[in-house]
């Protein structure tokens, strides 16, 4: 079997990944590794309204909390107990006065300090058992969080991603829906898919009546980091060697006519932000994208959970005060996006597996690719850069 070392030195830049990059079990674990010390979104402030409440967000073997503290500030915390190592919460989301494990009972107050536990010896420190925190951003209505000690830092990522929560007033909005997607193949796969729209007039005619993005030339390779001040856009996405975490704020035309992502490209919630024939489409860190029209907004969370097995939440966003069945019906509104979804479960199914055949070899990316070739060679330089090979 070729080392991490040859897989690297096999890969020839504008191609595709050598095969081993999305069938190996230590390819993967090496993958795992590298994005727990990425940022990576979690959810949304509105599923946190409240002291107490409270969600988990799980990458690999890792699991944190994310809490609402009595202070009003967002914490999170690694989800293991002091003792000996248990799960605290164990459900996805919920709200409690303490923090509670469900192993020894063991408690602890909602900013992480050890508030309780039972029969200790003598000498015993409770202030050497705290939780474990971990790094948190807010950022436009989003929660990020990182499994590292030492995240990249987000001197131009903060700012860029939080003009355009900003500009669609995601920090006021509130998710109407999600739905996970869990695809059988390997992240990078299912990742390089949402990079390009070489695919999208083949697989995804729903979408591609509707955007610009879908048409030749409507995607150009940007060299470097670009900022774009009258419309928040911004893009520092390819190989560098600073430090920042990767983000991209790009703003993309919709088709004559159209002002949302909708069947008929009306709009089918009330307007969170402006109409000026276009969409934006976000990126920050290596797993979550966002997508916002005027009316709604997207979250899309890609976790791996095994080397053949990634899991695609998508969370619909609408604006705080709209009521279902009033203000939008919720079929018109996950429409576009859930149907774009499910082909794209298909598509990278499929990609997978080809890729598994003894006769697969990797082919070099279109002029319609750049963001796909981008993404690959961020992640080639960041596994050299990680491992110093």
């Amino acid at each position: 079997m070729d080392s991490l070392e040859d897989l690297l030195a096999a890969h020839s830049p504008g191609h595709a990944l050598p095969q081993g990059f999305y069938l190996r079990e230590d390819v993967f674990a090496r993958d795992v590794d590298l994005l727990l010390n990425r940022w990576t979104c979690v959810g949304h402030v509105s599923e946190l309204p409240r002291p107490g409440d409270w969600i988990t967000a799980e990458l690999g073997v890792e699991s944190a909390i994310i809490v609402h503290g009595d202070d009003g500030d967002l914490r999170a915390v690694a989800n293991v107990c002091r003792h000996r190592g248990s799960r605290i919460c164990v459900a996805t989301r919920g709200s409690a006065a303490v923090l509670v494990c469900p192993y020894h009972a063991w408690s602890y107050h909602l900013d992480g300090r050890l508030r309780a536990a039972r029969e200790m010896p003598a000498g015993f420190d409770p202030s050497a058992h705290h939780l474990k925190s971990l790094p948190l951003r807010e950022i436009g209505g989003l929660i990020f969080i990182s499994f590292g000690v030492d995240p990249p830092d987000l001197n131009l990522a903060e700012p860029a991603l939080a003009a355009f929560g900003a500009r669609y007033a995601w920090p006021h909005a509130k998710i109407a829906h999600r739905a996970s997607y869990t695809v059988a193949a390997n992240w990078k796969l299912a990742l390089e898919n949402y990079h390009e729209c070489y695919h999208c007039a083949p697989a995804h005619p729903e979408f591609s009546v509707l955007h610009a993005l879908s048409r030749p030339g409507a995607r150009t390779l940007v060299t470097g980091p670009r900022v774009d001040a009258r419309y928040t856009d911004c893009e520092d996405w390819g190989p560098t060697s600073n430090g920042r975490e990767v983000v991209r704020v790009m703003r993309s035309a919709l088709s004559e006519g159209c002002e949302s992502g909708s069947a008929d490209g009306q709009s089918v919630a009330p307007v969170m932000g402006p109409s000026d024939g276009h969409c934006v489409f976000a990126e920050l860190g290596f797993l979550s994208a966002f997508l916002a029209y005027r009316d709604y907004g997207v979250i899309y969370r890609f976790i791996p959970r095994g080397v053949l097995n990634t899991e695609i939440e998508v969370i619909w966003l609408v604006a705080a005060d709209a009521v279902e069945g009033q203000d939008y019906e919720l079929a018109r509104l996950i429409w576009l996006w859930d149907i774009t979804s499910v082909a794209d479960k298909r598509i990278i199914e499929t990609n997978q597996a080809g890729v598994r055949s003894r006769h697969y070899t990797p082919g070099p990316f279109s002029l319609m690719e750049p963001g796909t070739r981008d993404y690959v060679e961020r992640y080639v330089q960041e596994l050299k850069a990680r491992y110093e090979l």
